[in-house]
């Protein structure tokens, strides 16, 4: 006994044991046992809760600046989810009472400060980050946003040309004008198609950025989605401040060409220009879209087959082809500066060659334009930079969330967006899987045959590019509605060809254009880029190379990221549990049901899905927009077939109507053709006999369908609808929209004018209709 030390009764150990090392020097607290009494149950459950998840942040080991960034996209995402106005005001001040509870009930100094610091740190810093997300997102809506013009308008404008966007694939430029309102005089921006033959008219440079131009256009309110789950062009235009889109009717007048002074504008277009010039061909569209970010001459076959493939992300200048500029720029400033001995001796190298890799970066981003995916590459690889200066680990996940920050600072509502969401899930998947423990095992320094180390490479890359298909995956499902099944087996190739064989021979053909000698390597290029184009072609072409899916709920995907994130941020074991909300997530996408019928937000393009994996259209239409949206929503691959031509409906010139047998009823659907007008008491026989009725017009309030109709008003007030038959649930656009500034219909129930007459859905299976 006289061997064993003597540990003193307090609040902590005794300095001298622990400096003996006999007991470790952050003990965990040994709390007395809780005795129950009558009364105090949810204490001490509330209790035991908080102490078992104080244990697991002090044991998790976690970096916190990632995950403040995600809570800071939170909040974000929550002004997008919250309806109203008060709704994001009680959000807020939730949040700022939940960081005070926390002050409160764990005052610094006091009782339970040691025992839960980790929890009260992160009950009171995610609640301010959530609010300080929900604000920033709020205040840059207030502060952007412009309200649409209220109709369709044919006017003549004069305006001040902010940018021009050429797009040659699809015969047109767009340009974006600053114009004044005729009739109350505030300034308003617009965006305009013109076609190309008018740009092919005027010198170069004549309408660009600074002219005023004056002519007669057609304008429209930007589009709110076209059916539950389509993009939202409204809620994109609102935050680029344009309050209205359409065409140019006539030729355009130049009032005052634009400056002669070189803009990076006009330095993108030359250099575009120029690359296609010099390389014929979809080579040559490619290529421009790497050297200049100019992607409006890329034919939509190709884009499609980019796309199809999973190799779109090439086409976007964003990690890849940023990082292979600074990169280069760092070792071939390196390179160079070693030759001069007494230049190497004086001056630290690193740091000089990092920013010259620093300087061509922001060069390359300022002058593909600056998208979000750009910047975000942009600051990342500064970070890494400094790291590499400094002598810190340049691969982290904490460099990740600095780069994130900052763009959800400067574009909060990208967040939201397929551009912002992809990039950062693919950089996370990357990081997190190179910082594993097993993965450093794999790639450490070994000695061994060339062929072995090669052979590990060329695992791991494919290892990568599957990692980073499955992140993705999710995010395009969400948002495109279609997964690409052999992509990380296309990208395995093209993203090397790209890295190191496209974008290095394009910079050294541009150099070598300056004395004219860059004709063998564009050569080269073209060669490379018909490869990829190649790989991407017969990519896509492979039976089953697309998979369609239906429009997955907010739920979902929600549960996808949590568990992505969980995975990709946590530590050790604790990561594990990730698996628990991705495997929810995979249960709810399975189990999401087809629409049986789409109607779009006009009433007059209507999509029915047959139980054979095939469409009927109301109508044959020419739009690829619309049909795109109709199949994608379906999970249709096949082109639609028209229901004038389907053997189980009954068309007149007015009317269509269709019986389909879903959850073992009789659906029947009467679906107007046109506006024209029809005798008021045989319609209202017709809708008597009818389940839904959809038109693209005013319906009489005599037509009472037995379930649903469909027409404008309800269509205007609702938006597109998707309808499941066999669960008898609408879903519509409204829902989702609440009272932010781009949604101009109105959300919440059922029109009062419907409910009178839509039966219950007992009444309905027991009364089905013929």
């Amino acid at each position: 006994m006289a061997d064993t030390p003597i540990i003193p009764m307090g609040d902590g150990p005794d300095s001298s044991a622990v400096a003996a090392g006999t007991i470790p020097k952050r003990p965990a607290r040994a709390h007395a046992p809780r005795v129950w009494q009558r009364g105090a149950g949810l204490s001490s459950v509330a209790s035991a809760l908080a102490d078992r998840a104080e244990r697991f942040l002090a044991d998790a080991g976690f970096d916190r600046a990632p995950w403040l960034a995600v809570v800071f996209a939170g909040g974000i995402f929550t002004w997008f989810i919250l309806k109203s106005p008060w709704q994001w005001a009680g959000a807020i001040g939730g949040c700022v009472l939940m960081a005070l509870s926390g002050l409160a009930i764990w005052p610094r100094g006091g009782t339970f400060d040691e025992e839960r610091a980790h929890l009260r740190s992160a009950v009171i810093a995610c609640s301010l980050v959530l609010a300080a997300g929900i604000a920033v997102i709020w205040a840059r809506s207030e502060m952007v946003g412009a309200e649409a013009i209220e109709r369709p308008v044919i006017e003549r404008v004069q305006g001040y040309v902010l940018e021009r966007e050429d797009q040659p694939a699809q015969g047109r430029f767009r340009l974006t004008l600053a114009v004044r309102d005729a009739t109350t005089g505030t300034g308003r921006k617009i965006r305009v198609n013109v076609p190309i033959e008018q740009l092919e008219r005027w010198d170069e440079g004549t309408i660009a950025e600074g002219a005023i131009v004056r002519g007669r256009v057609r304008l429209m309110p930007p589009a709110s989605p076209m059916l539950p789950g389509a993009y939202d062009f409204a809620r994109a235009a609102w935050f680029k401040g344009l309050a209205g889109t359409g065409s140019a009717m006539g030729d355009l007048e130049v009032i005052t060409p634009a400056p002669r002074s070189a803009g990076l504008d006009s330095i993108q277009r030359s250099l575009s220009g120029h690359v296609r010039s010099q390389l014929d061909g979809s080579a040559g569209t490619i290529a421009a879209a790497f050297a200049s970010g100019d992607r409006g001459a890329i034919p939509e076959t190709d884009g499609d087959a980019m796309r199809d493939s999973g190799l779109t992300h090439l086409l976007s200048i964003s990690g890849l082809h940023v990082s292979a500029v600074i990169a280069a720029g760092y070792v071939v400033a390196l390179k160079v500066l070693g030759l001069f001995p007494a230049l190497a001796l004086r001056v630290r190298l690193p740091l000089v060659a990092a920013a010259i890799g620093a300087l061509s970066g922001v060069g390359y981003t300022l002058l593909t334009g600056a998208e979000v995916p750009t910047v975000r590459s942009c600051v990342a690889a500064m970070l890494v930079l400094v790291a590499l200066v400094i002598g810190r680990e340049a691969l982290s996940l904490r460099m990740v969330a600095v780069a994130a920050v900052v763009v959800m600072l400067l574009w909060p509502e990208s967040v939201i967006g397929p551009s912002f969401q992809m990039s950062f899930s693919a950089v996370i998947a990357i990081v997190a899987l190179h910082t594993s423990a097993p993965i450093r095992a794999f790639l450490a320094a070994r000695e061994e045959p060339w062929w072995h180390r090669t052979g590990r490479q060329v695992a791991m890359l494919l290892i990568t590019g599957l990692v980073i298909e499955v992140a993705l995956m999710p995010i395009v499902m969400f948002h495109f509605h279609r997964a690409g099944l052999y992509g990380a087996l296309a990208n395995v190739i093209a993203i090397p060809l790209v890295t190191f064989v496209s974008m290095p021979l394009i910079a050294f053909a541009l150099l070598l254009d300056t004395i004219g000698l860059g004709a063998p390597v564009w050569w080269g290029v073209g060669a490379s880029l018909d490869l990829m184009l190649g790989i991407a072609r017969f990519t896509a072409a492979q039976p089953g190379a697309v998979k369609l899916m239906p429009q997955m709920s907010a739920l979902t995907i929600a549960l996808f990221a949590l568990g992505g994130l969980w995975l990709a941020l946590w530590t050790h074991r604790a990561r594990l549990f990730g698996f628990v909300p991705i495997v929810a997530a995979i249960g709810l996408l399975l189990a999401t049901p087809i629409p049986d019928v789409l109607i779009a937000r006009d009433g007059r393009h209507v999509g029915i899905t047959l139980e054979d994996g095939r469409m009927l259209s109301l109508r044959n239409t020419k739009s690829s927009y619309v049909r795109d949206n109709l199949l994608e929503l379906a999970s249709v691959t096949g082109e639609p077939i028209p229901l004038v031509e389907w053997p189980g409906a009954q068309c007149s010139a007015e009317f269509c109507l269709i019986t389909l047998e879903r959850g073992g009823r009789d659906w029947t659907i009467l679906m107007a053709r046109n506006r024209d007008l029809v005798e008021e008491r045989a319609l209202a026989a017709a809708c008597e006999r009818s389940d839904i009725v959809v038109a693209e017009r005013y319906l009489p309030r005599s037509c009472r369908p037995r379930w649903l109709r469909a027409d404008k008003r309800f269509l205007d007030q609702k938006g597109g609808i998707a309808l499941d038959l066999k669960n008898e649930r609408v879903i519509d656009v409204a829902s989702g929209q609440g009272r932010h500034g781009w949604w101009r219909g109105e959300g919440g129930d059922m029109p009062e004018y419907q409910k009178s007459y839509i039966p219950s859905r007992q009444s309905n299976r027991s009364n089905p209709g013929k």
